[in-house]
């Protein structure tokens, strides 16, 4: 596979994803706009140097190759799903498309769409979503064999409806020219941010639409119980300015000065900093402990390319996959136990192992149910829960 370079590619897969909405994989930035009917598969041949059996055995690649496509919805940012889709298409040959939505977007689509989905795979994004489709019987259930790689079963479903591939570390960052303009200080811990001298500085994101939301939200009720923490959050939305859609959303406003505190995942801020160029912006890890995610992959129930769907979560599950995440500045920590982790996060002090005891259990029973707590208490709270210019859905 050649190289291509963050800024070029981050450009091109922009272009492909929201200019076309479901867009092929192209191994040629120059046709990345073009529609998959016309894209060259050739390229897998060029692909002798990958240990394709570290992935898959022959016979599963060849099943795979039958069915000849792969449509995605990926949940993390866009250059980390197309750099992805676009290295499976040259190492398979498969015909492979992808469209970027939040998570809430994806739970919502495949629900609708009620056994047929349109597409095959998911990819990305926080599991607390990924669980409200296993219980509402979304996602199908296989037996991984790179699931061996995981580094702890923690990063696995224990029944195969979902597999972990990375792990993002929850915390606040600020812009350090705003905070000094203002003269306050950045805030250390989740209590800080009720603090009334942050009124409409703080951004986070959509309970409805983000899975960092819904991360948000279980991390808060385990750290106070579920009537304290849904009168946290209440509490909190008094100085709360917007709730974006996603949940970089925060991260990508922050570097400007239009978001002053953010509440999300700090590789995000890292890489608003190192990408994009933004020296403007702190990180806080909360003192009283971090939360985190496991970003996941799953198969959807009813996908139409069975086999190659499969042969994605195998490669997802590889050194392949995963490590093309930190060439286009997503700065995750990686759950496969022979793939080379970012430095840049260790490098802005993020610690993988420094994190709560994060009840997951809990939060697949009960997200649901404390997504329309929150917002049955923010409505008797008096606030506008349908105001589209704070509470973000586009």
């Amino acid at each position: 596979m050649r190289s291509i370079s963050r800024r070029n590619f981050i450009g091109s897969s922009a272009a492909l994803g929201l200019g076309l909405g479901l867009a092929a994989c192209s191994s040629d930035d120059s046709s990345s706009s073009e529609s998959s009917s016309g894209t060259d598969t050739s390229s897998s041949s060029d692909a002798s140097d990958e240990n394709l059996s570290r992935i898959a055995d022959d016979d599963m690649i060849s099943a795979a190759k039958e069915d000849g496509q792969l449509v995605v919805y990926g949940s993390c940012e866009e250059q980390h799903v197309a750099a992805c889709c676009e290295h499976f298409q040259e190492l398979f040959g498969i015909e492979t498309s992808y469209q970027r939505l939040s998570t809430g977007e994806v739970e919502s689509k495949i629900e609708e769409e009620n056994g047929n989905p349109s597409a095959d795979v998911w990819f990305g994004g926080t599991t607390d979503p990924y669980n409200v489709a296993v219980n509402k019987g979304l996602l199908q259930a296989y037996e991984a064999k790179n699931a061996s790689h995981l580094i702890s079963d923690v990063y696995r479903d224990a029944d195969g409806y979902w597999y972990g591939i990375y792990k993002g570390i929850l915390g606040f960052f600020y812009n350090t020219d705003e905070i000094d303009r203002l003269g306050i200080d950045a805030p250390q811990d989740w209590p800080d941010l009720l603090d009334s001298k942050y009124q409409d500085l703080i951004w986070m994101s959509n309970y409805n639409t983000a899975g960092t939301a819904k991360l948000i939200l279980n991390t808060v009720i385990q750290k106070y119980g579920h009537d304290e923490g849904i009168q946290y959050l209440v509490d909190l939305d008094k100085n709360i300015a917007v709730y974006t859609k996603s949940g970089s959303g925060p991260s990508k406003n922050v570097g400007t000065g239009e978001c002053t505190v953010g509440i999300g995942f700090l590789h995000d801020a890292i890489y608003q900093i190192v990408d994009n160029g933004y020296n403007n912006i702190g990180l806080v890890i909360p003192s009283s402990g971090a939360s985190y995610e496991i970003g996941a992959t799953a198969i959807f129930n009813g996908a139409t390319h069975q086999n190659a769907a499969k042969l994605w979560i195998e490669y997802a599950l590889s050194p392949q996959c995963v490590e093309r995440a930190q060439e286009v500045g997503a700065y995750q920590f990686l759950v496969i136990d022979d793939a080379k982790q970012p430095q840049v996060a260790t490098d802005y002090g993020l610690d993988p192992d420094n994190v709560m005891d994060y009840d997951f259990e809990d939060a697949k029973e009960n997200t649901e149910t404390y997504v329309s707590d929150i917002m049955t208490a923010l409505a008797n709270s008096g606030t506008n829960t349908d105001d589209t210019s704070r509470f973000q859905t586009e």
